[in-house]
């Protein structure tokens, strides 16, 4: 072999070479782009139904089970208080006693204009009795002196009966004099001293007299978001707690529905009553609710990752026949790693576990 052929077949070796190398990498690359476009999860699961339960988190009121802020009904001075803030009353317990000078004598006049009536109409009812009896003899009374005695009798009887009510109406007044409990309960604010001039309008009456609580029994009252309605009902049981009772929690059932929803806030308002002998809650504390949300039929409870949540839309991706198929849902509660859907789905249908966007419909996966 001359010396110019064992040139030729060095200088052509390194491209030999080269070019097995440039086409192993370009080999290599299209297995890394061909590896990368296949889905990377494949891992599937068979839908099935489940009871779902959840449990709602949300601030609730404490607020007495009746209150009352009492006012005078008439315009008069304190003359003496029965209460204070945090006396416990009965109820009918006289608390407060009021003086109007002026309603004692209204009540004088009243009363002598009624014995006035009663005095005159004795008189023509008397005098009407007589005639009657006398006009029994033929010719002795006149019918006309008949007639008129009995008007006179009836009128008299129309201003004893007016004569009647304005002194009942006086009385009434009177009694205004006295205010009493009007249920058991505590007092929690007075807003008056002796001597203190109060009434119905004006400056008096700014502020109540006394505000009462009935406490022994609250109620807790809980706005229920609209999505959340429909998973309690009538005496369902619930839980609370309080900051001032760390550690200890109270139990407490729905007795009231509002049936309704507030306009404002998009919400229903429930109440439970809590039972509060000991006093240990007050009204007015803030507390926070645990309401238990069970489903009331059985529903499609998938793992979140199942869940795809996109600018196109909020899916599931079906499996059938290894074909990769979007359905698109509507996703209910969350809880742990669980999530609640609806859609057109069926026990039993295959999904992909971890879902994503790149995954598009038509996809061929291995599973």
């Amino acid at each position: 072999m001359n010396m110019t052929k064992i040139k030729y077949i060095s200088a052509a070796v390194p491209g030999f070479l080269l070019l097995h190398l440039l086409s192993g990498c370009a080999a290599k690359d299209h297995q890394e782009e061909k590896t990368a476009a296949a889905p990377a999860v494949t891992e599937t699961f068979l839908l099935q139904k489940n009871k779902f339960s959840t449990t709602l988190q949300l601030p609730g009121e404490l607020i007495a089970y009746q209150q009352v802020d009492l006012y005078a009904k008439v315009t008069s001075f304190v003359k003496e208080l029965k209460a204070d803030i945090g006396t416990e009353v009965t109820e009918g317990q006289l608390l407060i006693v009021l003086e109007a000078p002026e309603l004692l004598s209204q009540m004088s006049a009243a009363e002598s204009r009624l014995r006035s009536q009663e005095a005159t109409y004795a008189a023509s009812n008397a005098n009407y009795n007589r005639l009657v009896e006398t006009s029994k003899t033929p010719g002795t009374v006149s019918q006309n002196d008949l007639d008129l005695a009995q008007a006179k009798k009836n009128s008299d009887l129309a201003n004893l009966e007016a004569a009647r009510a304005s002194s009942r109406e006086i009385g009434v007044m009177k009694s205004y004099l006295e205010i009493r409990a009007p249920f058991n309960g505590v007092i929690t604010s007075r807003n008056v001293n002796l001597g203190a001039y109060v009434g119905p309008s004006g400056k008096g009456s700014e502020f109540p007299l006394f505000t009462l609580q009935q406490q022994s029994q609250l109620r807790l009252a809980v706005s229920i978001p609209e999505a959340f309605t429909g998973y309690l009902n009538q005496d369902d049981e619930i839980s609370f707690r309080v900051r001032s009772q760390p550690g200890e929690t109270f139990k407490a059932k729905v007795k009231r529905m509002a049936g309704a929803l507030d306009l404002r806030l998009r919400s229903e308002r429930i109440e439970m009553d809590v039972m509060n002998a000991d006093k240990k809650l007050l009204p007015g504390t803030v507390a926070e609710v645990s309401i238990p949300m069970v489903a009331k039929d059985s529903v499609f409870v998938v793992p979140k990752t199942a869940v795809v949540n996109s600018s196109e839309g909020t899916y599931v991706i079906k499996v059938n026949n290894k074909i990769t198929e979007r359905v698109s849902v509507k996703k209910g509660r969350d809880l742990d790693d669980k999530s609640e859907i609806f859609g057109t789905l069926h026990v039993n249908d295959k999904l992909l576990l971890k879902a994503s966007e790149e995954i598009r419909d038509g996809s061929i996966i291995n599973n």
